[in-house]
């Protein structure tokens, strides 16, 4: 972000640096860490959460911060703040409740967790943004009503792969095309991967089994790009998506999609197996103008009617203080639902299901996520892929089969089945009255 170095640096000119707050201090919350503390002038991580306080002090320590204090309660967390001291505790709340903080970073991968976290955090007018997809694509859209109504942005970040999406979406916008497809590119996508097949993989990179399976069973970039629809009003062309196999680069993908049936959804997103240049993003997009057209054709773009854009990389925590310093210094969110659900993440089941199971969570061995339109979730009642762990089957589902509500015992008393209930409720399409 160009202009967003200079607003940093002019805050650490100021000493005034943005002070921030991270839940969750995992593979990824270790790397925000270390980020801030030697990469980001103008900001600093004052205070992070973690269940274990050793996990917390293991992201101070491998950052290069030695002398960190455990806190207990909110004055204690406050006094530190104003001391300049680095804080750990295993209570989130005080991180979202203390004064002196201006941003929250929550980066644990929950729903139920997440959902009150951010509430609070909002509660306590603070900005949120999130490394967390899975809690953006259940329940995203109402947990914005809430921050909207407190005057704050819950926003996504830059990194991931739908901030990037979602800046490059932006940019062919701002030069006058209008983007038809937003697409992420994967390397593997095989929706019965689980755990044990994942573990070498893993234990490799220092992650857990579990999250790298949310990546290999598509889980992962279901609920990434269904918060990338939520933000700019796409659909999905079919359950799923339609994720070509294509070993080319993206570049010679224009000619595979229909431009009228891409134009009459809105747009889609989707995603690529196999293609260069790997691991990024692309947009799609066209324009009206003959005279620009020739333009884009000299600038090598091609012909069209689809022109290529693309990001190569995407480099995940580097880029999340980034999104922090827009959402604090500009008002400026990275990727934000625009309304209520336009696509949904529903359950399906990876293996074969029996009555009385309970079902285990993202990344595990009985279900996998798909993207699918949220008119359909709500007229077929298909059950959310970020409230199924926990859920009790009451009857016996083949494998590949989508869950529905009425397939399932909900666990009782869960805020975020309370917030997807309000969000249905809140965003509920208008019913029109007609007489005879």
């Amino acid at each position: 972000m160009i202009i967003v170095d200079r607003a940093l640096k002019a805050r650490a000119e100021a000493k005034n640096p943005i002070k921030v707050g991270m839940i969750g201090a995992g593979f990824m919350g270790r790397g925000i860490a270390n980020q801030i503390a030697n990469s980001v002038p103008g900001m600093e991580l004052v205070a992070i959460f973690n269940r274990t306080v050793e996990g917390a002090q293991r992201a101070y320590n491998e950052a290069g911060i030695e002398a960190v204090r455990e806190v207990k309660t909110v004055a204690a967390l406050e006094d530190a703040i104003a001391q300049g001291q680095y804080a750990i505790t295993d209570d989130a709340m005080l991180i979202c409740q203390a004064a002196g903080i201006d941003a929250l970073i929550e980066v644990t991968g929950t729903i139920e967790f997440g959902a009150a976290v951010v509430l609070e955090a909002i509660a306590h007018k603070k900005h949120v943004i999130l490394m967390n997809a899975e809690l953006d694509g259940t329940i995203g859209p109402i947990l914005k009503v809430y921050a909207d109504r407190a005057g704050v942005i819950l926003s996504a970040c830059d990194g991931d792969q739908p901030g990037v999406e979602l800046n490059l979406y932006r940019f062919v916008k701002s030069i006058g095309l209008t983007p038809l497809l937003c697409g992420n590119i994967k390397g593997l996508q095989d929706p019965y991967r689980n755990p044990t097949t994942q573990e070498g993989f893993a234990k490799k990179w220092g992650q857990k089994a579990h999250m790298v399976t949310s990546f290999a069973d598509g889980s992962k970039i279901s609920f990434e790009q269904a918060i990338v629809a939520n933000a700019t009003g796409m659909k999905v062309a079919r359950r799923g998506m339609l994720g070509y196999d294509f070993t080319g680069h993206v570049d010679e993908m224009t000619t595979m999609y229909d431009v009228d049936a891409l134009k009459a959804l809105g747009g889609i997103v989707d995603y690529v197996v196999g293609a260069k240049p790997g691991p990024g993003v692309f947009v799609f997009g066209t324009h009206d103008d003959p005279k620009q057209r020739h333009y884009l054709n000299l600038y090598k773009l091609g012909e069209g009617p689809l022109y290529s854009f693309y990001t190569p990389y995407h480099l995940c925590h580097f880029e999340v203080p980034l999104s922090v310093a827009r959402v604090v210094l500009f008002q400026d969110a990275v990727l934000t639902p625009i309304a209520g659900p336009v696509v949904d993440v529903i359950t399906v089941a990876k293996t074969d299901l029996k009555a009385g199971e309970t079902l285990d969570g993202i990344g595990y061995y009985m279900t996998y996520g798909q993207c699918e339109n949220a008119d359909v979730v709500r007229a077929q009642r298909l059950l959310p892929m970020g409230l199924a762990e926990g859920c009790r089957l009451k009857r016996d589902l083949p494998k590949d089969a989508a869950l529905t509500y009425d397939d399932v015992e909900l666990p009782p008393d869960r805020l975020c089945d309370k917030l997807r209930a309000e969000q249905n409720s809140y965003f509920a399409p208008a019913t029109v009255l007609t007489t005879a």
